[in-house]
């Protein structure tokens, strides 16, 4: 293997470290390796919803959970946990129950037909403000310390396919007579629509199935790896990295050997230098967006002289956004490719 991934394979440790544990069927250190992050240690919330809401807890049923740990959230925060075993998703939803023991709703699949087009009025009228004009759901993380909100928690997206491949009509339906305790989310029967009203919402926010996602752009093939021959000396290269690096106005933090922490002092490689940068207004705004974001942040560029020869080396946050599933972060991701493609050609030139 190239010691120029070497540095890749040190960013995806951490998010490489929790298919270790699956084959832990204890479903509390599941729910901690896979959910807690975002769903916080005792299911109140945070990046993601909160579990533990007794109101949630009786509205959804296991089969929903379970199919929104195997599909995700498409485009969202929330993965596809496919790398779970079937015994491990459900020692999660076990786990999960914990937190608000009774009995949950049981919906059947009956299929509901409304007016489709009445529904569409409602829907903008009573939903759109919180849930997006198409379904899209609330902007952000809804994560307090990185970004102010004006909900307790942000509004699930309506329009996402594995919300809908999750989310039996009469689900959608009894929420929406009942509403959810502990959120915005109010009965629609207590503020004036009728059963058949409700219906009509429901058929509108079925057929966001039939519906191209908004902003829908094909997937582009990327590499994982932004690289070019430097054909100076590994000195020089270094030198022009800085140097672009101040160019597109971002600050130096440090530079080291690459290696440097994980062999004894005074044995690095010295022909593998890591430099780290930081433009502070970008590190804010990607944080704000999704504080995983911190997993490749700061910014880091390597210089590798191999075989005679000097390589410029970064990771593409194109290829690093996929693994993040949100679409919000996938825009800046594109804005820090492009400089980063620029710092690694003006630094080989």
């Amino acid at each position: 293997m190239s010691l120029k991934y070497y540095f890749v394979i040190s960013t995806f440790l951490l998010s490489a470290i929790s298919p270790l544990y699956a084959s832990d069927k204890n479903g509390e250190k599941l729910y901690s390796t896979h959910c807690s992050a975002c769903h916080g240690a005792n299911g109140h919330g945070g990046v993601g919803v909160p579990l533990a809401l007794p109101d949630f807890q009786y509205g959804v049923t296991n089969d929903y959970l379970e199919k929104s740990i195997r599909l995700g959230r498409p485009g969202r925060i929330m993965p596809a946990f496919t790398n779970l075993a079937d015994d491990e998703v459900k020692a999660i939803i076990k786990h999960i129950r914990t937190w608000a023991p009774g009995r949950p709703f049981k919906y059947s699949n009956k299929t509901i037909n409304g007016n489709i087009k009445n529904g569409a009025t409602l829907y903008a009228r009573k939903c759109a403000a919180c849930h997006g004009a198409n379904g899209e759901g609330g902007k952000g993380t809804g994560v307090t310390f990185s970004r102010p909100r004006n909900l307790p928690i942000i509004a699930p997206a309506l329009n996402n396919p594995g919300f809908l491949a999750s989310a039996p009509d009469m689900m959608i339906k009894t929420v929406l007579m009942n509403g959810r305790e502990g959120t915005p989310m109010l009965s629609y029967l207590k503020q004036g629509l009728s059963e058949q009203d409700i219906d009509d919402v429901v058929t509108y926010v079925r057929s966001f199935e039939n519906q191209e996602p908004v902003n829908a752009q094909p997937e582009k093939e990327v590499t994982p790896l932004i690289s070019f021959e430097s054909p100076n000396s590994l000195e020089e290269t270094v030198a022009n990295i800085k140097k672009a690096v101040e160019g597109k106005n971002f600050r130096i933090i440090r530079q080291q050997y690459l290696n440097e922490g994980l062999v004894e002092a005074g044995k690095e490689n010295k022909k593998q230098v890591i430099i780290y940068f930081c433009n502070f207004s970008f590190l804010y705004r990607a944080l704000a967006i999704d504080p995983r974001v911190g997993l490749f942040l700061p910014c880091r560029i390597t210089a590798i002289e191999e075989n005679g020869k000097v390589t410029v080396t970064s990771t593409n946050p194109l290829y690093m956004s996929r693994f993040f599933n949100n679409k919000n972060l996938d825009r800046l991701c594109e804005e820090m490719h492009e400089v980063y493609a620029e710092i690694v050609e003006e630094a080989s030139f």
